[in-house]
């Protein structure tokens, strides 16, 4: 079982950048595919952007590409989302998450692990 611990949201103005990063204790990290998902007010959980377990291979929903950019320190234990160009359509709660085993996946269902989240919030 891994803990994960997000942190790093904040107010934040449209254009602005934010790093999130997110913290796990527990087993192995480097043995867990990561995602990073968000929940706006009203909306149903969204897939952001996910990771293998070396770091080597990523892929982002097309709301963010080229904007978002997820990357992992296996050393620290530690998930990151690097967000840039921000817009106020990106206000939500982020949450990372943990997928034991199987490959990179976009689908809430194949994450076994969450952690509680952390609020970003993008004005105009």
């Amino acid at each position: 079982q891994v803990q994960l611990v997000e942190s790093g949201g904040r107010l934040v103005q449209a254009g602005g950048s934010l790093r999130l990063s997110c913290a796990a204790s527990g087993r192995t990290f480097s043995g867990y595919v990561m995602g990073w998902f968000r929940q706006a007010p009203g909306k149903e959980r969204e897939f952001v952007a996910t990771i293998d377990r070396s770091g080597s291979f990523t892929s982002e929903a097309d709301s963010v590409k080229g904007r978002f950019f997820i990357s992992r320190d296996n050393a620290k234990n530690t998930l990151y989302l690097q967000m840039n160009s921000l817009k106020p359509e990106d206000t939500a709660v982020y949450y990372c998450a943990a997928r034991p085993l199987g490959a990179l996946t976009s689908s809430l269902r194949g994450y076994n692990y969450w952690g509680q989240g952390t609020q970003v919030t993008v004005s105009s």
